[in-house]
Order: C-alpha cells, then sequence, then structure tokens
C-alpha cells in the first residue's frame, strides 16, 4: 500500500474536496484512491491484500459475535469473543501504521520537501492524540 500524494484536488466548481468526497461524489470509479489514502492499483498488492484478509476476517469475528448476542449465549464467552476482536483490530491497525512508515513517511523523507515532511509528521500527531482520548 502507498498514499496518495495527492488526495486533495479541486472540484468542477473550483473548490478543493478530499479523495473520499471526490469518490463519494464521482462513483464512476475513475478515482483509483480510497478514502484513506492508499492506492488501489499502486503499491505492493500483498501487503493491501493481507490487510484486506485481515479485516475480512475481523468481519466475520463481528457477525459470529452478533449471533452470539442473538443466541442468547453466555455473557463472559460473548465478552472473549470481543477482546479477540479488539486484539485482531489492533494487529490490523499495527500492519497499517508499519505501512504508512515504509512507504508515506519514507517517500517524504526522501523527497527532502520539508513541507512534505511535516505534514506526514503532523497526521501521525494527530493520529496518536486521538489515540489518547
Amino acid at each position: 500500500m502507498t498514499c496518495a500524494k495527492n488526495y486533495r484536488q479541486r472540484n468542477k466548481q473550483g473548490k478543493i474536496e478530499s479523495a473520499y468526497t471526490h469518490a463519494l461524489t464521482n462513483l464512476s470509479g475513475a478515482h483509483n484512491y480510497t478514502p484513506q489514502g492508499y492506492t488501489v492499483n499502486g503499491g505492493n498488492m500483498s501487503e493491501s491484500a493481507a490487510i484486506i484478509k485481515r479485516l475480512n476476517r475481523i468481519e466475520g469475528q463481528v457477525r459470529g459475535v452478533a449471533r452470539m448476542v442473538d443466541e442468547d449465549r453466555y455473557c463472559i464467552d460473548i465478552l472473549h469473543q470481543v477482546q479477540a476482536i479488539k486484539s485482531a483490530l489492533s494487529r490490523a491497525e499495527s500492519e497499517i501504521l508499519k505501512n504508512h512508515a515504509h512507504h508515506c513517511v519514507a517517500e517524504a523523507i526522501k523527497s527532502g520537501s520539508v513541507k512534505a515532511q511535516r505534514e506526514k509528521f503532523s497526521e501521525l500527531v494527530d493520529l496518536f492524540e486521538k489515540t489518547k482520548r
């Protein structure tokens, strides 16, 4: 996975919009960036495939917990599964963060652009501030 270089762009009215907004308003599929800023066709697809596989597994776990609640299963068993889901999400988050550091942050450093470096550093600081809340 690699981060999109230009995740903001101007729309037809000249206003700047994020890739997420652009993707939602232009559902033609021509835009190749996901809302998170990772390229779909570029980057290392084996990394993307591994993350998708992990997230699909987590999705299945969540559906399983919903079934357990619906079937009125024992609360402690449900809580054990919820803890497993949280742990799996944490591992997925770590992998995505590592990929971001290896690709996006490293690219900003290699570019020599102080603006790009500060932007990536700022993104990481903002992310870590959100996790403290």
